[in-house]
């Protein structure tokens, strides 16, 4: 009985350790901008509202359509990204929080 339940916790464990980076892998996964035509991701974005891209290794940020999906205290500003037909393609917006712009 004591072998059973141990061997019962094993899989278990295994289980959901699998289950766990399968959720990880799937979560780090964005569309990719130098893969895409810069219509396209600029599509993405307007169809999204909001949505992560990712534009290099291991480089992602959040892009909004509009002042609509940012929170009360941020401001849109206008993004570019690379794309693979070109190397800046208007996305559309990030959300800044008011008064984190550079002093000068």
């Amino acid at each position: 009985m004591r072998t059973a339940s141990r061997c019962f916790l094993i899989v278990a464990g295994m289980a959901l350790a699998g289950l766990g980076s399968s959720c990880a892998a799937q979560a780090q996964s964005h569309p990719f901008t130098p893969r895409m035509s810069c219509a396209a991701a600029s599509r993405l974005v307007a169809t999204k509202g909001a949505l992560i891209l990712s534009t290099g290794a291991d480089l992602y940020d959040r892009y909004v359509a509009s002042q609509a999906y940012c929170q009360r205290d941020e401001i849109t500003k206008p993004t570019w990204v690379p794309a693979a037909d070109t190397p800046q393609c208007f996305v559309g917006y990030r959300c800044e929080r008011i008064g984190d712009e550079w002093p000068f």
